[in-house]
């Protein structure tokens, strides 16, 4: 039982760090004038948490419908409202794929002291307020969920 119990506490927690976090990154990308270490930093620290939370989700939602946690496979697999959450997490997923790869391109630039083109901040600092949108629906899909609604 406390097992069940922690791991649905940690799959809540992370949705509002998941939240807080996309909104930071989002924030830190269109508050972006230069490419300033500090400036940076700010988005990097939104991003690893952002990217933190993500995983935890990925991990601990995927526990808790498979692994035995919750109300079982079966009822997972015949819920539409999970459907609806796994296909909204994908097209996060989706989403993030630039700004991950181009992230990443501005942290290695970063060490090595190169350039780094910022031309694309205030379009990822878009795309993360997108995704913040797409999280509070996967959080009302899952009240749903909780409750039963559109179970088969």
């Amino acid at each position: 039982m406390l097992a069940h119990w922690s791991l649905a506490a940690l799959h809540l927690l992370a949705f509002g760090i998941a939240l807080a976090a996309v909104f930071g990154r989002g924030g830190a990308l269109r508050r972006l004038a230069g490419t300033s270490p500090a400036e940076l930093r700010q988005v990097f620290i939104w991003d690893n948490l952002w990217g933190i939370s993500a995983a935890i989700l990925l991990i601990s939602g995927g526990l808790r419908a498979f692994g035995g946690f919750e109300k079982g496979t079966d009822y997972y697999l015949h819920q539409p409202l999970f459907h609806l959450k796994l296909t909204l997490f994908v097209i996060i997923l989706l989403l993030e794929l630039a700004p991950m790869i181009s992230l990443i391109k501005w942290r290695i630039a970063l060490k090595k002291g190169a350039p780094i083109d910022i031309g694309r901040a205030r379009l990822f600092a878009r795309i993360s307020h997108i995704e913040a949108l797409l999280i509070m629906l996967i959080v009302i899909a899952a009240s749903g969920m909780a409750r039963g609604f559109l179970a088969g």
